[in-house]
């Protein structure tokens, strides 16, 4: 994990001086950036191992950045906000974010969040699920593509809408929790917030089922979790 390369995009000087130095005693190499602008050039030419960035900044803000990188990539990315409502948490994770801290926090806070997330991201490159691809009537799942195709056209998910689906297509009709899908997904609810499943459940069944409002594939067990009906 040690000499993973981590992008932190922060316009408040003090602070992004003092997230690297932490960063940089903990191994990791470190480059700042003061504007989603910047931010751009530098992800343009090489996309690092990690991003840690805030969503108010000047020319890009942190949301639009990370839509547009999430175009391109999957990288790792912790959002720094000041804003504590919510709305704003989950517009950052629905952006394709993977966790979030709120201001002010404790910088080696910040670093044992950048070391579970990428022991997530690692598990999930190890393939420790089976890679069997899946059939059913409608929608047609290959983990070694990460290929779906939904009645027969094909639909882009983010790295996590991919691993959540392929989790509960493999267990059909298995409720799981969401404490249990964030400990399969995500690798451990330490410092996820659980509101990160339902959100993630939200846009699975925009892109899988034919009426969101109404689901037949992806759906909730009230007071229990979800389950993926065949």
């Amino acid at each position: 994990m040690s000499g993973k390369r981590i992008l932190i995009v922060e316009d408040e000087p003090s602070l992004a001086e003092v997230v690297s130095l932490y960063l940089k005693r903990a191994g990791f190499q470190v480059q700042a950036v003061s504007d989603g602008r910047q931010a751009m050039v530098i992800l343009e030419k090489q996309i690092p191992d990690f991003v840690i960035m805030d969503i108010m900044l000047p020319e890009v803000d942190g949301l639009s950045l990370t839509r547009w990188l999430r175009d391109r990539s999957d990288v790792p990315i912790i959002m720094v906000t000041a804003r504590r409502e919510e709305v704003d948490r989950i517009a950052g994770l629905e952006m394709g974010a993977d966790d979030y801290v709120v201001k002010p926090f404790s910088p080696q806070e910040l670093v044992s969040r950048v070391r579970a997330v990428l022991r997530r991201v690692g598990r999930d490159q190890s393939g420790a699920e089976s890679d069997r691809a899946l059939s059913f009537e409608s929608i047609q799942i290959d983990p070694l593509t990460r290929v779906v195709l939904v009645n027969k056209s094909e639909i882009e998910l983010t790295a996590k809408e991919f691993d959540m689906l392929y989790l509960l297509a493999r267990h059909p009709k298995q409720v799981f929790t969401r404490d249990q899908l964030l400990e399969r997904v995500w690798g451990g609810a330490e410092y996820i917030d659980p509101g990160t499943v339902t959100v993630h459940v939200r846009r699975l069944r925009e892109k899988i089922e034919s009426d969101p409002s109404k689901p037949e594939k992806l759906l909730t067990v009230w007071g229990v979790g979800y389950k993926f009906e065949p």
